[in-house]
């Protein structure tokens, strides 16, 4: 099995697009009941603080986004459209409101357990990751550089997987946002 290395909080306090795209590639690791699930991240999106029209920061600091102020290397974790939660790495000073939305990752460890929790479909779409990896409200704000927060990122094995491009994000400045 992998090692419990995470990621520290540096490499997360650095611009936006330069984390995401430095994430495509490593390896995203759930514990959850004592077994270790993981995929490599496949397809990132960047949202930009409080004038980037599709970041959640857009209208300032409210309860919900209050995790995208804090400090760098921490999930925000959002419930959407009354259904589906999704996945971010907050990046950036603490004080400035930025993540990465983690939309597919390609399954590595537990796999059985991620095809049972899909219904032997994929994990390409945020909704689908955190499906998989059963990712919700609880683990919002906890700490992903620590492996025992029950969620983090690893570099991945030596060989990274090669990565996609995601669609622009709606309502961002510019389509470079995305990664």
């Amino acid at each position: 099995m992998p090692s419990s290395i995470c990621l520290p909080h540096e490499f997360y306090a650095r611009p936006t697009l330069t984390v995401a795209r430095a994430l495509l590639g490593m390896r995203l690791v759930r514990n959850l009941d004592g077994q270790r699930l993981s995929g490599i991240i496949i397809e990132a999106e960047a949202y930009i603080g409080e004038t980037d029209l599709g970041c959640h920061a857009k209208a300032g600091r409210t309860r919900r986004n209050a995790v995208m102020y804090g400090p760098p290397g921490h999930a925000y974790v959002y419930f959407t459209y009354g259904m589906h939660w999704m996945l971010n790495a907050v990046t950036e000073p603490e004080g400035f409101p930025a993540a990465v939305l983690l939309r597919a990752i390609q399954p590595q460890e537990g796999k059985e357990t991620i095809s049972i929790r899909r219904q032997g479909r994929d994990c390409i779409g945020p909704a689908k990751l955190t499906q998989a990896l059963a990712i919700d409200g609880a683990l919002n704000g906890v700490d992903l550089c620590d492996p025992h927060s029950g969620l983090w990122k690893a570099p991945s094995s030596p060989a990274r997987a090669s990565a996609s491009t995601p669609s622009p994000n709606p309502g961002s400045r510019s389509p470079g946002d995305s990664v």
